[in-house]
């Protein structure tokens, strides 16, 4: 359930001012949006622009594992450069993971636009599947409405395995 289901009197604004206290707790938020009939859940980051570093989005995946995805890489993001489209790496116990560079984020980070503006960068992290098929891939097997991939793929020269 949602934090406005679970707050019935609360406004927007109140839950903008608790998900700013969890960035300045954590350095970053997660904003998750459910499973909605053959819509996958999708997840991503608030915080991150403010040290400069691109916001992170992965679709397609559980709660459970999209939300540590996220915080293992956020958490990397801030003392690392930002990963490039088009790199890949393994998340141990995971998927190998490839970067794309989100088209427009406006369209699908609303609460992060919401705190820091139109101007914000976004990259997802695009899993491939327990047989390591891409979305892309006509043998993609993936979870109940697929992955949607908030981008285009970087070319195959621009793309590299990253340790």
């Amino acid at each position: 359930m949602c934090w406005m289901c679970d707050h019935p009197g609360a406004t927007y604004d109140d839950y903008l001012a608790m998900m700013q206290d969890k960035i300045r707790a954590y350095g970053w938020a997660i904003e998750g949006v459910e499973r909605e009939g053959d819509h996958p859940p999708w997840f991503y980051t608030a915080g991150l622009t403010e040290f400069g570093r691109p916001e992170l989005v992965i679709t397609g995946i559980s709660v459970a594992r999209g939300a540590c995805l996220l915080n293992q890489v956020a958490g990397h993001l801030l003392h690392a450069p930002a990963p490039q489209p088009g790199e890949q790496f393994h998340w141990p116990d995971g998927p190998l993971i490839e970067i794309v560079q989100v088209a427009e984020p406006t369209a699908h980070l609303n609460l992060a636009v919401d705190l820091y503006g139109p101007g914000l960068r976004a990259l997802q992290l695009v899993h491939a599947d327990d047989r390591g098929q891409w979305p892309w891939d006509s043998w993609y097997r993936g979870v109940r409405g697929g992955q949607p991939v908030l981008g285009p793929r970087e070319p195959e020269d621009r793309r590299r395995l990253i340790a």
